[in-house]
């Protein structure tokens, strides 16, 4: 079978679809992943074949603002219709590449809108990967606006939706809306970042991880991004070894690091958080889920759209706490951390995820399966 992935071109959204690839390919399918030209790199990177749907904008350059003065649902919104605009740019050279490859299944990330149209034009079975807690039917009316053209011209006023749909958050976290999803395990892709020795090492005291992923610290505003270096010196003053996961570019605008905390880089989460007692992060999918499967209580910071839903499931869950930006101060980071670290209670919680997660089936298994979910989802969808 020939499975074609599409993302679009960041590593938040490609990372979690490379383990099922990886499965695909072992399971004996040809792979193909599909994403802008500036990308391709980056999924070489991984090991898998890539190839170009042509050049296009990158995300931060057209987001201007994540603290928006109307509210989240307009924020997710104008996110959907970026990628919508993303789309539109990507949706010649994707169909190009379907006809010519003509692939058995198209498996997408949720945000990511050229290759559904292009698969539906063409009658071929598509899967999407769901990250986050969240519905956001924003993003799909949000890129339904910026696509109207291209939709009217195929006889659609809506994007079409999968045959099935894979979701690799633990079943108590997941909301009604993904009541009929597949659950696949979340296998950590950390892309190429070396793992410090340091990990390999005990620890003499609580070690707290501070990140903020790859795209919150370049796009817009935050209340997070811009008090981050006060945040970090005040968990500094806490009895704990400090690690600050931020790429180094990011960083070197910051003043000096007080002496007690270890800034590292860009660094490989899942070893990283294996050796931590807990994670202060802005909600994203993949650090969240590595959190969960280590078994780590989080802090979340969030910043925009499925952030705050992820961050509100882990608080439910008693695994951590969630602080929305009008509660986010140094201070409050810091006592917050505390107590996450001296309550045995989220460990806990987040023990009982970290199993449930484990439960959930493999890439490999679902790979195994993959013909089958695209048959069941297509009879249910008829």
């Amino acid at each position: 079978m020939r499975i074609l992935f599409t993302t679009v071109a960041l590593p938040g959204h490609f990372f979690p679809l490379v383990p099922l690839a990886w499965a695909c390919r072992a399971a004996g399918h040809e792979v193909l992943v599909l994403s802008a030209e500036h990308f391709v790199p980056t999924v070489l990177g991984s090991g898998l074949p890539g190839t170009s749907s042509g050049p296009a904008e990158r995300f931060a350059d057209l987001v201007a603002d994540d603290r928006p003065s109307e509210g989240l649902a307009e924020q997710r919104t104008a996110h959907g219709r970026v990628f919508g605009r993303m789309a539109a740019r990507a949706l010649p050279g994707t169909s190009v590449v379907l006809r010519a490859w003509r692939p058995d299944v198209v498996v997408s990330e949720r945000a990511e809108f050229a290759g559904p149209i292009a698969a539906w034009s063409l009658g071929i079975p598509r899967v999407e990967l769901h990250w986050g807690v969240a519905a956001l039917p924003e993003y799909r009316r949000g890129a339904a606006t910026e696509l109207s053209c291209q939709l009217a011209a195929r006889g659609l006023d809506v994007i079409p939706r999968p045959s099935a749909v894979l979701n690799p958050w633990p079943p108590s976290l997941r909301l009604p809306h993904a009541a009929g999803h597949r659950g696949i395990r979340p296998l950590a892709y950390n892309g190429e970042a070396r793992v410090p020795d340091w990990v390999l090492r005990r620890r003499r005291r609580p070690r707290v991880c501070l990140t903020l992923g790859t795209v919150v610290p370049r796009t817009g505003r935050s209340q997070v991004t811009e008090s981050v270096a006060d945040i970090v010196a005040a968990l500094a003053d806490l009895d704990v070894e400090l690690v600050v996961a931020v790429d180094d570019r990011i960083a070197a605008g910051w003043p000096p690091l007080p002496s007690s905390v270890h800034h590292v880089g860009r660094m490989p989460l899942s070893p990283v958080f294996a050796a931590c007692d807990a994670v202060i992060h802005h909600g994203g999918q993949g650090t969240a889920l590595t959190a969960i499967e280590a078994a780590l209580p989080q802090l979340v910071l969030p910043v925009f759209d499925d952030q705050f839903d992820n961050g509100e499931s882990i608080a439910r869950a008693g695994a951590g706490v969630r602080l929305l930006p009008d509660e986010i101060a140094p201070e409050a980071i810091a006592r917050r951390c505390a107590e996450i670290l001296e309550r045995p209670a989220y460990r806990r919680a987040a023990r009982t995820l970290a199993a449930e997660l484990a439960a959930e089936p493999t890439p490999t298994e679902v790979a195994e399966e993959l013909a089958e979910l695209v048959t069941e989802g297509a009879a249910e969808a008829a």
